[in-house]
């Protein structure tokens, strides 16, 4: 029963929000940005939390401030995310402005295939769309089943329709193709800043223990690409704004795990740039830090989830 609500609501978002002008969207994303905050539920304390851990001295008073403006950011992603699919090319193109796009052109013009790694930061559906409308070059990408399965199937189909190939993340069968997509010089974009799996590299994050995907390391290293970190924020502009950071180059000694914990490494590095930039922008409403995961793990060890509730797709 909860699956259909939760399907049944989403579906509504995406048939009734792309109807609404957007600054009547705007300002309703920000009030129910609002009211969530205000019921200090779990995500919100947990959005404190985090926030705690990149911004360290803040008083009280601008941790509140900040988990504010980063449910504002949230719901700003969720209602452009629901608009998406009525938004006009050009709106599109005008939507989004990057930094050093140049490293990810140059490196698709010489063929060479490239990965993208990004936190949960501002809209990256977005950046997608920007992706295949301004510069033309479709990409793969991978997304966890959801439950209910109409509700994965709805994601699926939103974001084929802004120009996407989705794989449904099934270890190493997604791997392959990704693997595939590279070295005929394609573009892949991988969400990469939480990994709670086994197949996890552990970091340091904000000077503490965290772990992160080993994916777009190991696949830069098995195939060749250029692995580009992306940051993505908000200002007051209806123009969300985004980094491609210099390219994270493969060791030139050690074996592949090696490589792919240094590679992971730098990765988290150009991530927490970023994030300290514009912290309220990073929609990490789940737990994160090994520190946080540990004494639950202590307590139930065969649990087999961290518990920490749904993630933004």
């Amino acid at each position: 029963m909860k699956g259909r609500l939760t399907g049944a609501l989403y579906g509504l978002g995406w048939s009734t929000v792309k109807k609404l002008p957007e600054p009547v969207a705007v300002r309703l994303g920000q009030r129910i940005a609002d009211q969530v905050w205000k019921r200090r539920g779990k995500g919100v304390l947990r959005l404190e939390a985090n926030l705690a851990r990149v911004v360290p001295d803040a008083s009280a008073r601008r941790l509140a401030e900040l988990s504010r403006a980063g449910m504002r950011s949230y719901t700003r992603y969720w209602m452009e995310s629901f608009r998406l699919p009525a938004w006009s090319a050009e709106r599109i193109r005008g939507g989004f402005d990057i930094k050093d796009v140049h490293y990810l052109v140059d490196g698709l013009a010489a063929g060479r295939g490239v990965v993208l790694a990004l936190p949960h930061m501002g809209n990256y559906d977005l950046a997608g769309a920007w992706v295949t409308t301004e510069l033309g070059v479709p990409f793969t990408t991978v997304a966890e089943r959801l439950k209910p399965e109409s509700l994965y199937d709805r994601f699926v189909a939103y974001r084929e329709g802004l120009g996407m190939e989705v794989l449904p993340h099934q270890g190493g069968a997604a791997f392959g193709t990704l693997a595939r997509r590279l070295r005929a010089g394609g573009l892949v974009c991988l969400v990469a800043d939480r990994d709670l799996s086994a197949s996890g590299v552990e970091v340091s994050f904000f000077g503490e223990r965290a772990k992160m995907p080993a994916g777009p390391a190991a696949l830069a290293q098995q195939t060749g690409a250029l692995l580009l970190p992306v940051t993505l924020w908000y200002d007051e502009s209806p123009v969300m704004r985004g980094r491609v950071h210099p390219p994270v180059e493969v060791p030139g000694d050690g074996n592949r795990a090696e490589g792919t914990a240094v590679m992971t490494q730098e990765i988290a590095d150009a991530f927490a740039e970023g994030i300290a930039e514009h912290p309220e922008d990073w929609h990490m409403l789940q737990r994160l830090w090994l520190a946080d995961l540990e004494p639950r793990a202590a307590a139930g060890a065969n649990a087999g989830a961290d518990g920490s509730g749904t993630e933004k797709p």
